[in-house]
């Protein structure tokens, strides 16, 4: 047994001791983006995929929540999953996860299914393609950018993504739209996943969740406005692959700042069997599997990687231990 397994093997035992791993993607790249270099790209993420097959028992997230809310999780446990919808989980990261032999489960946001883009993307491919070194986003409460290098372009997105976020959906893709037309770019209508992907990833053995329809910040909808969001987007999914959906993730994701309660106990009522935050963390026994966290280093190197994936293990364990003091 390697070192890194005897580590994992100690710090997630199986039973009512045992820890669920859940590892968070979005997308796999078919080549490196030097905007956005810690996006795994397919040669890092079939690496990535071989260190956690050899250090965990990567299980699919509806086999594993049951046997984690009833303390028979096997020691090393983990599930894979990616959010959003993107077109390259099926084309590049579906291929090697079958290669792997492993399971993944794929949180999809339906209404950029068939030739959406998600506002986000709208808004990298603009700052990306800008035509100037200098973004003058003044007149949209955005400030102004440097855009000389890959590295100016990279905190510009983030910048302007961040600024963005938290306006009405409406807002958001107003935005985004305004800013395409200033970069004279034409948003793509192959990012996202067709219907007919989302077929193919459940007949491939992949598990299928909701994220909504638009992708909002709960927060900031109306209770009954969140509800029909994410009824229609588990309701579309049901029709799409012909079974029931009973994984959710709350879009963005941050307890507090994204959702709040209210929004899990309306999951709850609303009868689905778990539901995924971005929290990092891993859960145990007496995590409620309506916020199971996720969390994915990015380390290239094998050892770093392996640190922060242990390090993510110690801080929920101390974070048990601390809830259990009287």
């Amino acid at each position: 047994m390697s070192l890194p397994t005897q580590l994992f093997r100690t710090l997630s035992p199986g039973g009512a001791q045992g820890r669920l791993s859940v590892f968070i993607f979005h997308r796999v790249l078919p080549v490196a983006d030097p905007v956005f270099p810690d996006l795994p790209d397919a040669a890092r993420f079939a690496q990535i995929l071989r260190w956690l097959k050899a250090w965990f028992n990567v299980l699919p997230l509806d086999k594993a929540v049951p046997l984690l809310t009833s303390g028979r999780l096997p020691e090393r446990a983990a599930a894979i999953t990616f959010d959003d919808g993107y077109a390259d989980n099926v084309n590049v990261a579906l291929p090697l996860l079958r290669e792997a032999g492993l399971s993944a489960t794929f949180f999809i946001a339906t209404g950029f299914l068939d030739g959406g883009q998600m506002w986000n993307d709208t808004v990298i491919e603009a700052i990306r393609g800008w035509p100037s070194t200098l973004l003058d986003g003044t007149a949209l409460n955005l400030g102004r950018h440097a855009l000389g290098s890959d590295l100016d372009r990279r905190r510009a997105i983030d910048a302007c993504i961040s600024q963005i976020k938290y306006r009405p959906v409406d807002d958001r893709l107003a935005q985004a739209a305004i800013l395409a037309e200033m970069a004279e770019i034409v948003p793509a209508r192959d990012l996202m996943m067709t219907s007919m992907d989302v077929r193919i990833l459940r007949d491939a053995g992949m598990q299928i969740g909701a994220h909504t329809v638009s992708h909002p910040i709960l927060r900031n909808l109306p209770l009954a406005g969140a509800r029909g969001e994410i009824v229609s987007s588990r309701a579309k999914l049901e029709t799409l692959i012909e079974e029931r959906v009973g994984l959710f993730a709350y879009p963005n994701g941050r307890p507090g700042d994204d959702y709040d309660d209210a929004h899990v106990r309306l999951v709850r009522e609303l009868g689905f069997d778990a539901a995924v935050s971005t929290e990092p963390g891993a859960a145990g026994l007496r995590t409620d599997p309506m916020q199971l966290p996720r969390f994915t280093p990015w380390d290239r190197g094998r050892m770093r990687f392996c640190a922060r994936l242990a390090r993510n293990l110690l801080q929920a364990r101390r974070h048990d231990r601390m809830d259990a003091t009287p």
